[in-house]
């Protein structure tokens, strides 16, 4: 009588999916690729926070456009053929593509290491970009995973940006003040070399998934929420940039610091940020609120970049206001990719992730090409006003912006 009571838990629980796991293989090939571009990001970001200052030493280091054009350089090469090298990847393996996007990293920045001049470290720069590999490490976190576990993988690789940049931050006024500009950029070919390193012998071996649906370019465009997302990445990147052609002398100029010692505000702000962000993002995520999260960020950037432009006098507001700068760009960085694959139909999610990486790299050039023409010819509260400015348009297209489903 009593023996059939016992098996109603047990099949409730048996009644529940259980939740898939990563396999070893599916795990080693996440993890690794996220090392991969987590270590290629760092090479890349470890200039942002110091270059305005530290170019100083070189020969052009006073003009703050070029320092910008120096800054969002790669951005402009990474933009053009973000695509065109995912589609090779396609053709020819992911492998091969990585490899020789790292080989031409490292060359970049050695050109950057030797050069003793700012349109040297345009041109280095600009070589950097050429290497551009995120869709084809995106592309080969497809190929290595099941689609039942590929938004965790994603993740994993996602998430290498924030932690990356929060590194650079911290890290480049220390290689700074210990080797100088030209250590530093030795420093970022010897990350170019150790991504190779991983590309060519780490990495698992996984074969090529070919979708059973070609996208095409229209498929993504005319998708308005995946267009949002995309003009979204755009502006906070390019506020990023702009705001680093201008915040290390600002910083220096105010609190009395060395570029060497900038890590002193960094890495407060850039922990406190953090411990603010993470309730948001859980908030955001438990109680499904994605789009109220994006709107009230993007109003926070806004609100926090023009008060930022009358507050260039004051450190302890500059730094305060950073804090809440970092805040909101930490939850958006992890938000919008989020809501790419949410957004995008799963035929056309590789795809709409090379437009929305390609935008992101469209900000980076755009951000330090105009924030350095404002910081030379109009002034640094002119590049917060710009800021502000693109941050409230972007909240007013991200108003339209459908709530996931």
């Amino acid at each position: 009588m009593n023996s059939a009571a016992p098996s109603q838990p047990a099949q409730a629980d048996a009644a529940k999916p259980a939740k898939l796991k990563l396999t070893p293989t599916e795990r080693r090939a996440s993890t690794t690729l996220a090392l991969l571009f987590a270590v290629r990001m760092l090479g890349l970001f470890l200039l942002t926070p110091v270059f305005a200052d530290a170019a100083k030493s070189l020969s052009g280091g006073s003009n703050a456009a070029l320092v910008g054009a120096a800054i969002g350089a790669y951005g402009l090469t990474q933009a053009i053929l973000q695509i065109p090298l995912g589609m090779a990847s396609d053709r020819f393996g992911r492998r091969p593509v990585i490899i020789g996007g790292m080989v031409l990293f490292i060359i970049g920045g050695i050109i950057c290491a030797l050069s003793d001049s700012v349109t040297g470290v345009i041109i280095g720069r600009s070589i950097q970009g050429l290497g551009a590999i995120s869709a084809a490490i995106t592309a080969w976190v497809a190929d290595a995973t099941r689609p039942e576990v590929r938004t965790r993988a994603m993740a994993m690789v996602g998430g290498s940006i924030g932690i990356s940049f929060a590194l650079a931050l911290v890290l480049a006024p220390l290689l700074v003040e210990y080797g100088g500009l030209s250590g530093l950029f030795w420093v970022i070919s010897l990350l170019g070399f150790v991504s190779l390193l991983l590309a060519t012998f780490i990495v698992p071996v996984a074969p090529l998934q070919t979708p059973a649906i070609q996208s095409r370019a229209q498929d993504v465009l005319k998708n308005g929420d995946l267009l949002r997302l995309n003009f979204g990445v755009f502006c906070l990147h390019c506020i990023l940039m702009s705001i680093f052609v201008v915040a290390p002398p600002l910083l220096i100029g105010l609190g009395g610091l060395t570029t060497g010692t900038l890590w002193k505000v960094y890495l407060p702000v850039i922990l406190a940020s953090f411990v603010a962000m993470v309730p948001v993002v859980f908030y955001t995520e438990t109680r499904h609120v994605h789009k109220q999260s994006l709107e009230w960020s993007v109003a926070g950037l806004a609100i926090v970049m023009a008060i930022m432009a009358f507050a260039t006098h004051s450190f302890a507001a500059i730094v305060v206001l950073f804090v809440g700068y970092f805040v909101a760009f930490n939850i958006l960085e992890a938000l919008q990719p989020s809501l790419v694959s949410r957004v995008a139909p799963a035929e056309h999610k590789g795809l709409a992730l090379g437009f929305y990486n390609m935008s992101q790299a469209l900000g980076v050039a755009a951000g330090g090409a105009v924030g350095g023409l404002l910081a030379r010819y109009t002034g640094v509260p002119a590049v917060f006003l710009m800021g502000a400015a693109l941050a409230a348009v972007w909240f007013f297209t991200a108003r339209s912006f459908k709530s996931p489903t």
